[in-house]
């Protein structure tokens, strides 16, 4: 009986300990969650589903459209307006008629030591063979050049010796006479500009650097505005960077049109479409600008003959005027001769007469080139070229 009552309780006691376990296991904690994963920035946002309710919308004023920043900008970019560039203010040129008796003032005080030199000498008492000694010096001195002086103190000798006594008055006008002569009274001073069978007239340029040549052309074009003409300039220095830029502004000043080309091009070229500009435009003039070549090179002088060449396809020139600087005296001769052999000048302009030029320099000129002087330059003003009058230019060689 004790052995069945103790088998009972050792059964009971193995069920316990087995209800126990299974009720443990069911009690015990869960483990926890594992860790979210990191996630996947490259992945686009998830799409909403069905039943999703949608965000509150923010309470925000709303922008118009001007207030809305382009993207990659931080403000509207305004638009610049291009500059205006304004047209040069034509200039009224100063008439040129009796341009150089207004100048005769500036031109006197430079150039009267001749005259006062010759009346000095000539007022002496007895004009003996020294004396006449001086008087040839003082003209050589002022480049008359050898023959002209010659020819000139043997008329005063003559006329002396005739007029016998001599008031300051008398010998004023007897060398006003005599020098007259000398300059030369005979010769038609005009700048050529205006044929009879066509137009434009064609004026050509030529003349050393240093001269004063391109400043020279853009006066000439200021001389023939004033006088009521219209003027095409053209650029055919090219073998100098500024010579057109130069030019143009000459031209501007007075609304003149200016042809150029590039630089270092073919002034042949230049000078043949000036030409062509000026006949369509019908203008009254062509001036053409030519580079300053040196006299010593040939190959340059060569050049000059060929520009001239090509221009008379168009017309033949009515002008060629060589600009010559007067304080070069007898150096300026011999660049006279070069040039009269590679072109046939016509006119000449003497620049710088109203500085340490000798005023006999006119004389020689002529005679050495046998072409009139036209225009002369007395100053660095846009209006200080003036025709030639060889009267107003012997009174301001003697002065009053």
């Amino acid at each position: 009986m004790e052995t069945v009552i103790l088998a009972v309780v050792i059964a009971v006691v193995v069920l316990g300990a087995i209800g126990g376990l299974i009720v443990g296991s069911r009690r015990r904690k869960p483990l926890p969650p594992p860790p979210p994963a990191a996630p996947d920035i490259t992945a686009p946002p998830a799409e909403p589903h069905v039943g999703d309710e949608a965000e509150t919308p923010r309470d925000e004023p709303r922008r118009t459209i001007e207030e809305v920043d382009l993207p990659g900008g931080s403000a509207p970019v305004a638009v610049e307006e291009p500059p205006v560039i304004e047209a040069p203010e034509i200039e009224i040129p100063e008439p040129t008629a009796g341009r150089l008796v207004r100048l005769r003032a500036r031109l006197s005080r430079s150039q009267n030591a001749l005259g006062k030199g010759l009346l000095t000498l000539l007022s002496r008492e007895h004009l003996d063979d020294e004396t006449w000694e001086e008087i040839e010096d003082t003209l050589l001195t002022a480049d008359v050049g050898v023959q002209p002086t010659q020819e000139l103190v043997e008329r005063l000798r003559e006329r002396v010796k005739v007029l016998g006594t001599r008031t300051p008055q008398e010998l004023r006008g007897l060398l006003r006479d005599e020098l007259l002569k000398l300059v030369g009274t005979e010769f038609d001073r005009t700048v050529k500009t205006e044929p009879e069978d066509r137009k434009p007239g064609i004026v050509m340029v030529v003349g050393v650097n240093g001269t004063g040549k391109t400043t020279t052309t853009g006066k000439l074009a200021r001389v023939l505005v004033a006088d009521g003409r219209t003027v095409v300039l053209g650029a055919a220095d090219t073998f100098r960077a500024a010579a057109a830029d130069q030019l143009q502004t000459w031209g501007e000043r007075v609304g003149a049109y200016t042809v150029r080309g590039p630089e270092a091009g073919d002034p042949a070229s230049v000078a043949f479409d000036a030409v062509k500009e000026g006949k369509e435009m019908g203008v009254d003039v062509v001036l053409i600008d030519t580079a300053g070549r040196l006299h010593t090179k040939t190959g340059l002088m060569d050049e000059l003959g060929k520009v001239k060449r090509v221009v008379e396809k168009h017309a033949p020139l009515d002008e060629v005027l060589l600009v010559l600087d007067a304080t070069t005296g007898q150096n300026g001769l011999v660049q006279a001769r070069v040039f009269a052999e590679v072109v046939d000048i016509t006119g000449i302009v003497l620049t710088k007469l109203d500085g340490t030029a000798k005023g006999g320099i006119v004389v020689a000129v002529q005679r050495e080139l046998g072409v009139p002087v036209k225009l002369v330059g007395l100053g660095e003003g846009a209006d200080d070229l003036a025709p030639f009058e060889p009267e107003a230019f012997v009174d301001a060689l003697i002065g009053d």
